[in-house]
């Protein structure tokens, strides 16, 4: 009865807004105290994570997304993507895929996407004839597209919660990531002459692609710096988040001087460290909780209940693919990350899922739950952005969501797509 009264109250503390930290925290501390088990577990975990040298490569991951979405990056990159891409039929919806999944990429938040392009591109696809229901579908969609690209956040936060290397997730990521952006492309292009719509195709001269490439010119290496750098063996994935903090920072405040120094650059360092102050404490909480859970050997009753009803690989998978879909609707991805990776990852083991292979199907599934009706978070994040009612941005989101959910299938029931250029 006692049990049931506290998780009444926790669950309606969580309701009402209480910070997710406190309510893991005081289920971590409760679950220990009835196990009779000392709290300075929780604290061991603190110092456990303190002690990881990847966890440097979060916050400066996190600063030099920050100064990308606070500078003129959005445009550069919009531009110089129309510039290559803009000739092709539906040129401008593949110019927004490609734009979003890079964007992502470095912010590691696809909410931030879809404030920061959606505002661009929303009122060109229009002004070019694109569908209102197409464009704010492709738009809402595309935000989670870059989750799985270098230098992602979410990958860095699985491959330390995990244990799982850093390098190879980055490396696992890549084709599943361009997978999902072609198919969105090719559906756009068949959506587009399908209908017989009339949608501008830009040929550019060799002037302007020569201007756009100058504009971006110090901001095009960045990716081949991280992953030449990574996979070079010139630096690590910590030491490549120095890099880029660094190189993003001179870039930006000196050389194209978008962020100012004294009004601007203290405000982009306080937004970023707030959300990294958060992760950190929602992560250390969460740490608490799953040692507690591990100690308690839930995930080993979990996998003999599921043994019970399930007894093969794609079967595992298929009830995975489900469960993180409506996770990613209901948790922000760093939450899910943090509470669901470590029951999950025994359980996958005994099912011989490979754990790199896992941290992609995890990324992805969750990317794709932002965008699942009814309350994936990237819907109402675009109804506030377009100033459009959720449940139209529900019909949007529908035809991209589907095709998204082909590439997860593929990704999930073919593990050599993530797996070949690791091995």
């Amino acid at each position: 009865m006692t049990m049931l009264i506290i998780g009444l109250m926790l669950s309606l503390l969580a309701l009402y807004g209480t910070p997710l930290f406190v309510i893991i925290s005081a289920i971590a501390l409760l679950a220990f105290h009835l196990a009779e088990i000392d709290s300075s577990a929780v604290i061991i975990e603190l110092y456990r994570l303190a002690s990881q040298p990847i966890l440097l490569a979060i916050p400066l991951f996190t600063f030099a997304g920050y100064l990308l979405a606070e500078s003129n990056t959005p445009k550069r990159l919009v531009n110089l993507s129309r510039m290559f891409l803009g000739w092709l039929p539906g040129g401008l919806a593949i110019v927004a895929l490609v734009s979003c999944a890079i964007f992502t990429a470095f912010t590691g938040a696809s909410g931030v996407t879809i404030i920061a392009l959606g505002g661009l591109l929303y009122p060109v696809l229009l002004n070019e004839n694109y569908p209102e229901n197409f464009s704010l579908g492709l738009l809402t969609s595309s935000g989670n597209l870059g989750l799985l690209f270098p230098p992602s956040l979410p990958v860095l936060l699985y491959g330390l919660v995990s244990q799982t290397s850093i390098d190879q997730l980055f490396l696992a990521g890549l084709l599943p990531g361009i997978l999902m952006v072609v198919l969105l492309a090719l559906y756009s292009v068949f959506f587009i002459r399908k209908k017989k719509l009339t949608v501008a195709r830009q040929k550019h001269s060799p002037v302007e692609i020569w201007t756009a490439l100058k504009d971006a010119g110090w901001e095009i290496p960045l990716p081949f710096i991280i992953l030449g750098g990574i996979y070079g063996g010139f630096f690590t994935a910590t030491e490549a988040a120095a890099v880029t903090a660094f190189y993003v920072l001179i870039v930006e405040v000196f050389i194209y001087r978008d962020i100012s120094l004294s009004k601007d650059l203290p405000q982009v360092i306080r937004k970023s460290m707030i959300l990294v102050g958060g992760i950190l404490v929602i992560l250390a909480a969460a740490l608490g909780l799953a040692n507690y859970m591990v100690d308690a050997e839930i995930p080993t009753r979990i996998l003999d209940f599921m043994g019970q009803y399930i007894h093969s690989k794609i079967g595992f998978l298929v009830i995975l693919n489900i469960f993180l879909l409506m996770v990613g609707a209901m948790m922000d991805i760093f939450s899910a990350i943090m509470v669901v990776v470590p029951i999950i990852i025994p359980i996958a083991q005994s099912f011989g899922v490979d754990p790199v292979h896992l941290g992609v199907i995890f990324l992805a599934n969750l990317g794709i739950g932002y965008s699942t009706p009814p309350v994936g978070m990237n819907l109402f994040i675009a109804s506030f952005r377009f100033d459009k009612p959720v449940l139209k941005l529900y019909a949007a989101a529908v035809p991209f969501l589907i095709i998204l959910l082909i590439s997860l299938m593929i990704i999930s029931y073919w593990p050599a797509l993530s797996l070949w250029m690791v091995r």
